[in-house]
Parts: structure tokens; sequence; C-alpha cells
């Protein structure tokens, strides 16, 4: 691996002609950082990452710098981001999506503000930037500054069908992506606003191949970016050998009587009548093996009267995309859901609450 980075890159307004500048000028800034890029200075093939846990029991991977590299140009020119593009960076860079940040600017020349990763990450802004990446809580927060980022990346949870409506009235381009640590982030794109057709579904990015295993399962082989054919446990429909429709995680399918249902795809259907956050998920059940439950943050309030649970049942009862079967049989509520550090709800951890 050569110490090598693009001549037009500038960090916080900072040009750098050696290596050495930008690891002392980065040592002032962050100690994360700093220890990142000496990392990915070195001689070493590879980078170690740590996985955020969302779906699993968190890990450290390595990834070969090579790939790193190859990810970076495919979103630069998927996204039409050369050198010189401003960006700003507002991850937390502990996960694959702020250190794939830094990598683009490195290697693509772009010039890379960072702010603090939080929740209203563009607070004290005042710039405008051709490309950044947030999570949707992110997103959610800064939709009042949101138009002083052309293009933005969406990764690390489900856009709301709230939040998907509120973005139809800005100037932003906003993108969902589909990827997780092992592809290097984003492999498939969604675009969520200024679409003129709907449905709109999950495009590949180039030099990517997806198909499906026996559980109807996403399999990716992305030789730039992966050694192996990666299996994963999203539950998906082909819609061509490029596009696809995201049902929902394979271990998250709840088997009540027989009838397979998918958490993500009724919880889609749910926002329609739910602010709170929440989530559905299977419990046991003598009878049906497992029965499906609705668990919701604090109490429901619309017009700042709360819903007793049967005016919820009968709201959701009115939704005519919900089959019977998608109906939860019972509803709990909890003041405060866990969540991972990057604001995913952990849906194990909050049922062992309410005590299953």
């Amino acid at each position: 691996m050569e110490n090598k980075f693009h001549k037009h890159f500038q960090f916080n307004g900072k040009s750098f002609d050696t290596v050495n500048e930008i690891l002392e000028f980065t040592s002032n800034i962050s100690t994360e950082i700093h220890t990142f890029l000496q990392d990915w200075f070195s001689n070493r093939l590879t980078i170690t990452v740590q996985t955020s846990g969302s779906t699993g029991t968190p890990k450290s991977i390595e990834l070969q710098k090579k790939h790193m590299i190859n990810s970076a140009f495919a979103t630069a020119h998927y996204f039409d981001l050369p050198a010189k593009t401003t960006a700003l960076l507002c991850l937390p860079i502990t996960y694959i999506a702020g250190k794939m940040m830094l990598i683009r600017a490195i290697n693509i020349g772009w010039h890379l503000d960072i702010v603090e990763a939080t929740l209203h990450p563009l607070k004290n802004v005042t710039k405008s930037y051709d490309f950044s990446a947030m999570v949707p809580l992110q997103l959610e927060n800064s939709l009042d500054k949101i138009d002083g980022i052309k293009k933005l990346i969406v990764g690390g949870g489900v856009v709301s069908n709230q939040l998907q409506q509120k973005l139809q009235k800005i100037d932003c381009h906003v993108f969902a992506t589909y990827g997780m640590t092992e592809t290097i982030t984003h492999i498939a794109v969604k675009k969520l606003n200024h679409v003129h057709k709907y449905p709109n579904f999950y495009e590949v990015l180039p030099n990517v191949t997806i198909y499906k295993d026996q559980r109807n399962c996403l399999v990716i082989e992305a030789k730039n970016v992966a050694e192996k054919v990666l299996f994963t446990n999203d539950v998906v429909q082909l819609i061509s050998h490029k596009k696809f429709d995201w049902l929902g995680r394979f271990d998250n399918v709840i088997n009540s009587g027989g009838i397979k249902l998918h958490p993500e795809t009724i919880e889609e259907k749910l926002a329609k009548v739910i602010e709170n956050r929440f989530f559905v998920a299977g419990i046991h059940d003598d009878q049906l093996g497992e029965k499906l439950i609705l668990v919701i943050e604090s109490l429901v309030k619309i017009e700042n009267e709360t819903l007793t649970k049967m005016e919820l049942f009968s709201k959701i009862k009115s939704l005519k995309t919900l089959s019977k079967f998608e109906i939860p049989k019972e509803i709990y509520f909890i003041n405060s859901f866990t969540e991972t550090t990057s604001g995913k709800i952990q849906r194990k951890k909050n049922l062992e609450k309410l005590g299953f």
C-alpha cells in the first residue's frame, strides 16, 4: 500500500504536501481520526473495522485497502463527485460509513470539512456542500438546513414514510443506501425524492451482481469490494438483474400460524397512523407458534390527546393496506427504546425489557 493522497485533498480548508502533514494536522483535531489515518497510510494491506452490531453481535473484520479505494471511486462515479467536491463529514469515524467519507476525500481529492457527529449535525453549519452522508435521525433533525447540501446519502436505518413525505418538499437530492461493513458501505442506492416513477427500488452500483438464495435472501457478488460472495439475511424481491425491493430481515420473520410476516413491511404500513418510534415483533404463542405484537416508544398522542389502546387498534384496523394477519394482537409501551450508538432500535433488548 503506497502512502499517497490526491493533490486536491483538503481537510477543514487546509491543503497538504506530505502524509506527515496530514497526520500532524489530524492529531490536533481527533485522536480517533489520527489513529485511523496512521493505519491507513501504513504499509499494511488491510484495515480492521468494527461492525455496528445492529443485526448481531459487534465484531471486528479485516477489509482490503484496495477494496476501500474501489468503493470510494464507485461512489464518486455514481454520484458524479470529482476532485474538489465539497463534502461534510458528520458521522462517527468509529464505523465504516464515517471512515469511507475520509477515504473518498483522500483518494478523489475532495475538500472535506468535519463537524461533531451529533443528532443535529447542521446546527452550527453555515457553509454549503456538494455531498454528505447521514443516518435517518440526523436527516430528520436537519430538514430546515438540508438544502445547503446538494446530494445526501442516508444509511444505517430505514427512512420512515413520514420522513420521505417531508423530503419531497426539499431541493437536496436524497438517496437511501443499501450495504454493510462487509461490502464497504453501499452497493445499491434508491432515490427518495425528485422521483418521477413509483414505486422506486434499490439499484446496484456498477460491477455488482445480485441474486436470491433458497430463503429469498439477497446474495451479492462484488469482487471490487469483497473477496467472497456475500449471503445476506435480507429478504428481497428481485425486480430485475440490477434492481430489488427490500422486504425485511430473515431473522426478524414471524411465523404466525403458518403465515410468514415481515416486520419491516408491516411497520412501513403502520407508520401512516403512528408518529412515535415503534416496531413489531413475534412472541411465543401456544396456538399460533408466534403472535404479532406492536411495541411503541412512550404513549401515542395525536393533537396532544393520548390515545387509548382501543382507539389505536381502531386506527390500525382502518388501514386498507394491512391484511388481517398483519394486525398486531397486542400493544405494549416502553418509555425509552434501547438503541445502538448509531441510533438503531435494538428489538431483542427492548423485548427483554418487556419480559419476553
